[in-house]
């Protein structure tokens, strides 16, 4: 893709398509000229998105199952073309303390978040090396780099997310490919009701949630630049460097602020 990211005539797939800011993306992208490809288990979400709109295609797909994911990446290529950009924004955001959390449910994120990333990576990207050329966005989270409480599961799928795509950029940096890791602060999207539906650490009210337009534009930025690491939000990268370097002040202000 051209240093002005324009996206006129791209295919792009699109996980996480049926709602928040998968759904953003494939309506933004789609006014573009883009061709979509939106994936997501929610088919409710994926006709709003698609409504009335013939540059939007969905596919009701499971990104846990490897061979779906398979499947329908071959049709998109069928009936869409070869993909030129991946924005991997599927995810689930359930929180509790982690003695207390569901079990099921803990294996659940990180086999959306993370195992997601792994089968959506492994069907897309070999085609996108060949070709010596696409974007390939891998979404994480602030909350996968510095840790706090009452985020166990979510935290930790996300760091899965940040490490493998940090991986993956490091052994296709020389292919053509573009890679982003997205490590935004709090979004306001349908995942962050579902977090206050569970468990909501006092830790992430600190400040007004990002809007998902927001994060899209600066994904945008970073692949003009160069960037791989995409620090949304204000105070994004400072809490990154601050947790590796004075890890314990992190943790003392998490105990002081959730108050256990």
């Amino acid at each position: 893709m051209s240093a002005t990211n324009s996206k006129k005539d791209k295919v792009i797939l699109i996980t996480g398509a049926g709602s928040g800011m998968g759904q953003l993306a494939a309506r933004n992208f789609s006014a573009e000229g883009a061709l979509i490809a939106g994936f997501d288990v929610n088919e409710a979400g994926l006709a709003e998105t698609a409504n009335g709109d013939d540059s939007i295609s969905t596919w009701k797909v499971d990104i846990t199952d490897f061979a779906a994911v398979n499947g329908a990446v071959a049709e998109v290529i069928a009936k869409l073309g070869p993909i030129d950009a991946v924005y991997n924004a599927a995810a689930i955001m359930p929180m509790g303390k982690l003695l207390d959390h569901d079990n099921a449910t803990q294996h659940k994120i990180m086999e959306i978040n993370y195992g997601g990333l792994i089968n959506i990576a492994q069907a897309t990207l070999p085609a996108m090396v060949a070709r010596g050329q696409g974007d390939f966005i891998s979404f994480a989270s602030s909350a996968g780099l510095i840790p706090t409480m009452l985020t166990g599961a979510y935290s930790a799928s996300k760091a899965a997310v940040a490490f493998y795509s940090e991986i993956l950029y490091h052994e296709n940096i020389n292919s053509g490919v573009r890679f982003a890791c997205v490590c935004p602060i709090v979004v306001k999207t349908p995942l962050l009701q579902q977090a206050k539906d569970t468990v909501w650490p006092k830790m992430l009210d600190s400040g007004a949630p990002m809007q998902p337009q927001e994060v899209l534009d600066e994904i945008e930025q970073a692949l003009v630049k160069g960037n791989f690491w995409v620090y949304a939000g204000k105070g994004a990268q400072t809490g990154s460097r601050m947790r590796r370097f004075f890890p314990n002040l992190i943790w003392k202000q998490v105990h002081k602020v959730e108050g256990f």
